[in-house]
Protein backbone atom coordinates (compact mmCIF):
# COMPACT_ATOMS: atom_id res chain seq x y z
CA UNK A 1 0.00 0.00 0.00
CA UNK A 2 1.29 3.77 -0.81
CA UNK A 3 1.57 6.34 1.57
CA UNK A 4 -1.55 8.24 1.77
CA UNK A 5 -3.44 5.38 0.11
CA UNK A 6 -5.46 4.25 3.03
CA UNK A 7 -9.05 5.41 2.95
CA UNK A 8 -9.36 7.77 6.04
CA UNK A 9 -12.41 9.55 5.62
CA UNK A 10 -13.72 8.88 9.00
CA UNK A 11 -11.63 7.69 12.37
CA UNK A 12 -12.03 7.47 15.83
CA UNK A 13 -9.34 8.61 17.74
CA UNK A 14 -6.57 6.77 19.66
CA UNK A 15 -7.57 7.05 23.35
CA UNK A 16 -5.11 6.27 26.49
CA UNK A 17 -6.70 3.16 28.24
CA UNK A 18 -9.83 2.99 25.91
CA UNK A 19 -9.15 2.27 22.35
CA UNK A 20 -7.70 -1.45 23.46
CA UNK A 21 -8.11 -4.46 21.46
CA UNK A 22 -11.21 -5.13 23.20
CA UNK A 23 -12.82 -1.85 22.70
CA UNK A 24 -12.24 -1.86 18.93
CA UNK A 25 -13.59 -4.92 18.62
CA UNK A 26 -16.76 -4.21 19.51
CA UNK A 27 -16.59 -0.91 17.39
CA UNK A 28 -15.68 -2.87 14.13
CA UNK A 29 -19.29 -4.27 14.82
CA UNK A 30 -20.54 -0.78 15.13
CA UNK A 31 -18.72 0.24 11.74
CA UNK A 32 -16.52 -1.76 9.00
CA UNK A 33 -14.77 1.51 7.07
CA UNK A 34 -13.98 3.71 10.02
CA UNK A 35 -10.49 3.66 10.16
CA UNK A 36 -9.30 2.52 14.35
CA UNK A 37 -6.51 3.63 15.78
CA UNK A 38 -4.62 1.94 18.89
CA UNK A 39 -4.10 3.52 22.54
CA UNK A 40 -0.33 5.36 22.43
CA UNK A 41 2.26 2.75 23.01
CA UNK A 42 5.44 3.99 24.01
CA UNK A 43 8.72 2.89 21.61
CA UNK A 44 10.25 1.69 24.91
CA UNK A 45 7.00 0.05 26.00
CA UNK A 46 7.38 -1.79 21.85
CA UNK A 47 11.01 -2.48 22.06
CA UNK A 48 11.46 -3.77 26.10
CA UNK A 49 8.19 -4.76 27.20
CA UNK A 50 5.31 -6.84 26.41
CA UNK A 51 5.41 -7.16 22.88
CA UNK A 52 2.69 -9.48 22.82
CA UNK A 53 0.40 -7.83 24.99
CA UNK A 54 0.53 -4.26 23.59
CA UNK A 55 0.49 -5.09 19.93
CA UNK A 56 -1.56 -8.41 19.38
CA UNK A 57 -4.87 -7.83 17.58
CA UNK A 58 -7.69 -9.17 15.69
CA UNK A 59 -7.63 -9.14 11.88
CA UNK A 60 -10.97 -8.37 11.77
CA UNK A 61 -9.86 -4.78 13.26
CA UNK A 62 -8.68 -3.39 10.12
CA UNK A 63 -7.88 -1.29 9.09
CA UNK A 64 -6.05 -0.16 12.30
CA UNK A 65 -3.67 2.14 13.02
CA UNK A 66 -0.49 1.96 15.68
CA UNK A 67 -0.18 5.10 17.34
CA UNK A 68 3.70 5.57 18.98
CA UNK A 69 4.79 7.65 21.50
CA UNK A 70 8.73 8.72 21.11
CA UNK A 71 11.20 10.74 19.88
CA UNK A 72 14.43 8.58 18.68
CA UNK A 73 14.04 8.42 14.98
CA UNK A 74 16.13 4.88 15.22
CA UNK A 75 13.83 3.72 17.58
CA UNK A 76 10.84 4.65 15.99
CA UNK A 77 12.15 2.66 12.99
CA UNK A 78 12.55 0.07 14.48
CA UNK A 79 9.01 0.37 15.66
CA UNK A 80 7.45 1.23 12.96
CA UNK A 81 9.08 -1.92 11.26
CA UNK A 82 7.65 -4.49 13.62
CA UNK A 83 4.50 -2.98 12.91
CA UNK A 84 4.69 -3.25 9.00
CA UNK A 85 5.62 -6.72 9.63
CA UNK A 86 2.08 -7.32 12.16
CA UNK A 87 0.16 -5.56 9.05
CA UNK A 88 -0.59 -2.81 11.03
CA UNK A 89 -2.03 -0.39 8.24
CA UNK A 90 -0.58 2.91 9.79
CA UNK A 91 1.53 3.71 12.24
CA UNK A 92 0.72 7.74 13.89
CA UNK A 93 3.44 9.28 15.69
CA UNK A 94 1.83 11.15 18.29
CA UNK A 95 2.57 14.77 18.18
CA UNK A 96 -0.24 16.10 20.35
CA UNK A 97 -0.67 14.93 23.99
CA UNK A 98 0.02 17.82 26.43
CA UNK A 99 0.64 15.38 29.57
CA UNK A 100 3.46 15.66 32.13
CA UNK A 101 4.21 12.14 31.77
CA UNK A 102 4.94 12.32 28.11
CA UNK A 103 6.49 15.49 28.25
CA UNK A 104 8.89 13.71 30.90
CA UNK A 105 9.26 11.01 27.93
CA UNK A 106 10.16 13.99 25.59
CA UNK A 107 7.26 13.06 23.34
CA UNK A 108 3.78 14.54 22.62
CA UNK A 109 2.72 17.61 22.30
CA UNK A 110 5.81 19.35 23.24
CA UNK A 111 7.84 18.13 19.84
CA UNK A 112 5.69 20.98 18.29
CA UNK A 113 8.77 22.91 19.55
CA UNK A 114 11.36 20.70 17.54
CA UNK A 115 10.02 20.58 14.33
CA UNK A 116 13.06 19.14 12.92
CA UNK A 117 13.23 16.43 15.10
CA UNK A 118 10.18 15.17 13.88
CA UNK A 119 10.82 15.16 10.65
CA UNK A 120 13.66 13.37 10.97
CA UNK A 121 11.49 10.87 12.95
CA UNK A 122 9.11 10.59 10.04
CA UNK A 123 12.51 10.59 7.47
CA UNK A 124 13.51 7.39 9.52
CA UNK A 125 9.90 5.63 9.84
CA UNK A 126 9.22 5.85 6.27
CA UNK A 127 12.58 4.84 5.28
CA UNK A 128 11.83 1.73 7.38
CA UNK A 129 8.36 0.74 6.12
CA UNK A 130 6.03 1.31 3.03
CA UNK A 131 2.49 2.24 5.08
CA UNK A 132 1.73 5.36 5.61
CA UNK A 133 3.39 7.84 8.52
CA UNK A 134 1.04 9.75 9.95
CA UNK A 135 1.57 12.59 12.65
CA UNK A 136 -1.29 13.79 14.98
CA UNK A 137 -0.81 17.41 16.45
CA UNK A 138 -1.95 20.08 17.78
CA UNK A 139 -2.33 24.01 16.40
CA UNK A 140 0.14 25.32 18.96
CA UNK A 141 2.00 24.58 21.86
CA UNK A 142 1.59 27.45 24.76
CA UNK A 143 2.42 31.16 23.42
CA UNK A 144 3.66 29.32 20.09
CA UNK A 145 0.36 28.90 18.60
CA UNK A 146 0.89 31.40 15.57
CA UNK A 147 -0.66 30.70 12.20
CA UNK A 148 2.84 31.22 11.01
CA UNK A 149 4.43 28.99 13.60
CA UNK A 150 2.11 26.43 12.63
CA UNK A 151 2.73 26.05 8.83
CA UNK A 152 6.41 26.43 9.62
CA UNK A 153 5.59 22.82 11.65
CA UNK A 154 3.66 20.90 8.97
CA UNK A 155 5.84 22.38 6.10
CA UNK A 156 8.86 20.62 7.81
CA UNK A 157 7.38 17.61 9.07
CA UNK A 158 6.28 17.34 5.29
CA UNK A 159 9.46 18.03 4.17
CA UNK A 160 10.97 14.88 6.14
CA UNK A 161 7.60 13.02 4.52
CA UNK A 162 4.99 13.05 6.40
CA UNK A 163 1.80 13.62 4.09
CA UNK A 164 -0.92 13.03 6.53
CA UNK A 165 -1.87 15.41 9.23
CA UNK A 166 -4.60 14.77 12.14
CA UNK A 167 -4.58 18.04 13.62
CA UNK A 168 -6.88 18.72 16.87
CA UNK A 169 -8.15 22.05 16.33
CA UNK A 170 -6.91 23.39 19.79
CA UNK A 171 -3.51 24.98 21.14
CA UNK A 172 -2.16 22.70 24.22
CA UNK A 173 -0.86 24.68 27.46
CA UNK A 174 2.05 22.03 28.67
CA UNK A 175 1.66 23.46 32.08
CA UNK A 176 -1.11 24.48 33.93
CA UNK A 177 -3.77 22.75 32.66
CA UNK A 178 -4.63 18.80 32.95
CA UNK A 179 -4.83 16.59 29.59
CA UNK A 180 -8.68 16.86 30.49
CA UNK A 181 -8.86 20.75 30.63
CA UNK A 182 -6.08 20.79 27.63
CA UNK A 183 -9.44 19.03 25.78
CA UNK A 184 -11.96 21.38 26.94
CA UNK A 185 -10.54 25.17 27.88
CA UNK A 186 -8.48 25.87 24.71
CA UNK A 187 -10.74 27.09 22.10
CA UNK A 188 -11.59 25.13 19.02
CA UNK A 189 -10.13 26.88 15.76
CA UNK A 190 -11.71 24.67 12.82
CA UNK A 191 -10.80 27.97 11.17
CA UNK A 192 -6.96 27.54 11.70
CA UNK A 193 -7.41 23.92 10.19
CA UNK A 194 -9.22 24.92 7.03
CA UNK A 195 -6.78 27.42 6.33
CA UNK A 196 -4.11 24.67 6.83
CA UNK A 197 -5.64 22.38 4.35
CA UNK A 198 -5.89 25.66 1.53
CA UNK A 199 -2.13 26.46 2.09
CA UNK A 200 -1.33 22.83 1.81
CA UNK A 201 -3.66 21.49 -0.57
CA UNK A 202 -0.99 18.83 -1.40
CA UNK A 203 -1.20 17.19 1.95
CA UNK A 204 -3.81 15.24 3.65
CA UNK A 205 -5.34 17.27 6.68
CA UNK A 206 -8.01 15.28 9.45
CA UNK A 207 -9.56 17.35 11.57
CA UNK A 208 -9.93 16.67 14.86
CA UNK A 209 -11.66 17.68 18.19
CA UNK A 210 -15.13 18.59 19.89
CA UNK A 211 -17.14 16.07 17.24
CA UNK A 212 -20.07 14.74 18.42
CA UNK A 213 -22.61 13.58 15.79
CA UNK A 214 -22.91 12.71 12.34
CA UNK A 215 -24.30 15.95 11.60
CA UNK A 216 -20.99 18.05 12.86
CA UNK A 217 -18.87 15.35 11.01
CA UNK A 218 -20.70 15.88 7.73
CA UNK A 219 -20.15 19.82 8.10
CA UNK A 220 -16.89 19.47 7.88
CA UNK A 221 -15.89 17.34 4.82
CA UNK A 222 -15.95 19.59 2.34
CA UNK A 223 -13.36 22.14 4.55
CA UNK A 224 -11.10 18.97 4.91
CA UNK A 225 -9.88 15.28 3.89
CA UNK A 226 -11.42 13.59 6.72
CA UNK A 227 -12.08 13.90 10.54
CA UNK A 228 -11.34 12.02 13.93
CA UNK A 229 -13.95 11.53 16.09
CA UNK A 230 -12.82 11.17 20.02
CA UNK A 231 -14.50 10.71 23.40
CA UNK A 232 -17.85 11.05 21.95
CA UNK A 233 -17.25 7.62 19.51
CA UNK A 234 -16.50 6.09 23.22
CA UNK A 235 -19.41 7.07 25.34
CA UNK A 236 -22.13 6.94 23.02
CA UNK A 237 -20.71 4.26 20.31
CA UNK A 238 -23.76 3.34 18.41
CA UNK A 239 -23.43 7.25 16.58
CA UNK A 240 -21.12 5.22 14.31
CA UNK A 241 -23.44 2.32 13.43
CA UNK A 242 -25.17 4.87 10.43
CA UNK A 243 -20.96 5.80 9.56
CA UNK A 244 -20.61 3.07 6.87
CA UNK A 245 -23.92 3.85 5.35
CA UNK A 246 -23.32 8.02 5.86
CA UNK A 247 -19.96 8.31 4.47
CA UNK A 248 -18.70 4.91 2.85
CA UNK A 249 -21.56 4.13 0.54
CA UNK A 250 -22.36 1.26 2.14
CA UNK A 251 -26.66 0.29 1.73
CA UNK A 252 -26.83 -2.56 4.66
CA UNK A 253 -29.43 -1.35 7.45
CA UNK A 254 -27.55 -0.44 10.55
CA UNK A 255 -27.81 -3.63 13.44
CA UNK A 256 -29.45 -3.47 15.80
CA UNK A 257 -27.91 -2.36 20.02
CA UNK A 258 -29.19 -5.77 20.73
CA UNK A 259 -27.70 -6.99 17.80
CA UNK A 260 -24.48 -5.75 18.11
CA UNK A 261 -24.35 -7.56 21.88
CA UNK A 262 -25.38 -11.15 20.10
CA UNK A 263 -22.72 -10.78 17.82
CA UNK A 264 -20.09 -9.98 20.39
CA UNK A 265 -20.96 -12.70 22.69
CA UNK A 266 -18.82 -14.79 20.56
CA UNK A 267 -15.71 -13.06 21.51
CA UNK A 268 -15.92 -12.30 24.54
CA UNK A 269 -16.40 -15.99 25.22
CA UNK A 270 -13.10 -16.68 23.65
CA UNK A 271 -11.64 -13.86 25.66
CA UNK A 272 -12.54 -15.39 28.87
CA UNK A 273 -11.01 -18.86 27.93
CA UNK A 274 -8.11 -17.49 28.01
CA UNK A 275 -8.09 -15.69 31.56
CA UNK A 276 -9.43 -11.77 30.37
CA UNK A 277 -11.70 -10.49 33.19
CA UNK A 278 -15.20 -9.81 31.70
CA UNK A 279 -15.18 -5.90 32.97
CA UNK A 280 -12.20 -5.33 31.10
CA UNK A 281 -13.85 -5.92 28.23
CA UNK A 282 -17.44 -4.86 29.47
CA UNK A 283 -16.14 -0.97 30.57
CA UNK A 284 -16.13 -0.48 26.85
CA UNK A 285 -19.56 -0.78 26.17
CA UNK A 286 -21.28 0.81 28.74
CA UNK A 287 -22.42 3.45 26.43
CA UNK A 288 -24.11 1.47 23.78
CA UNK A 289 -27.74 2.22 24.90
CA UNK A 290 -27.30 6.22 25.72
CA UNK A 291 -30.13 8.20 24.78
CA UNK A 292 -32.79 4.89 25.02
CA UNK A 293 -35.39 3.43 27.84
CA UNK A 294 -33.32 1.09 29.62
CA UNK A 295 -29.78 2.17 29.45
CA UNK A 296 -29.12 2.96 33.15
CA UNK A 297 -30.60 -0.02 34.07
CA UNK A 298 -28.12 -1.72 31.42
CA UNK A 299 -25.36 0.25 33.25
CA UNK A 300 -26.55 -0.43 36.21
CA UNK A 301 -26.39 -4.30 36.08
CA UNK A 302 -23.16 -4.44 33.58
CA UNK A 303 -21.57 -2.38 37.02
CA UNK A 304 -22.98 -4.42 39.62
CA UNK A 305 -22.66 -8.02 38.14
CA UNK A 306 -19.16 -8.02 35.67
CA UNK A 307 -16.52 -7.82 38.31
CA UNK A 308 -17.55 -10.95 39.92
CA UNK A 309 -15.37 -14.05 39.96
CA UNK A 310 -16.55 -16.27 37.34
CA UNK A 311 -18.79 -14.01 35.41
CA UNK A 312 -19.51 -15.04 31.74
CA UNK A 313 -21.81 -14.19 28.51
CA UNK A 314 -24.55 -14.97 30.84
CA UNK A 315 -24.34 -11.76 32.43
CA UNK A 316 -24.34 -9.75 29.03
CA UNK A 317 -27.38 -11.88 28.24
CA UNK A 318 -28.83 -10.87 31.64
CA UNK A 319 -28.25 -7.51 30.87
CA UNK A 320 -29.15 -7.17 27.27
CA UNK A 321 -33.11 -8.25 29.11
CA UNK A 322 -32.96 -5.12 31.03
CA UNK A 323 -33.24 -3.26 28.29
CA UNK A 324 -36.72 -3.40 25.65
CA UNK A 325 -36.06 -3.97 22.13
CA UNK A 326 -36.97 -1.49 19.44
CA UNK A 327 -36.72 -1.08 16.25
CA UNK A 328 -33.53 -0.08 14.41
CA UNK A 329 -35.54 3.25 13.54
CA UNK A 330 -36.35 3.88 16.75
CA UNK A 331 -32.99 3.44 18.01
CA UNK A 332 -30.86 5.38 15.37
Amino acid sequence: MEPGKLDRLISVAPMLDWTDRHCRMFLRLLTRHTLLYTEMVTTGAVLHGHRERLLNYDSAEHPLALQLGGSHPADLARCARIAADLDYDEVNLNVGCPSDRVQSGRFGACLMAEPDLVADCVAAMRAAVDIPITVKTRIGIDDRDSYIELVDFVGRVAAGGCGIFIVHARKAWLSGLSPKENREIPPLRYDVVYQLKRDFPQLTIILNGGLSDLEQTAVQLPQVDGVMIGRAAYENPYLLAEMDRRFFGSVQQPPSRHAIIQAFLPYVENQLQQGTPLNSITRHILGLFQGIPGARAWRRFLSEHTHRRGAGVEVLEAALRQVPILSTRTES
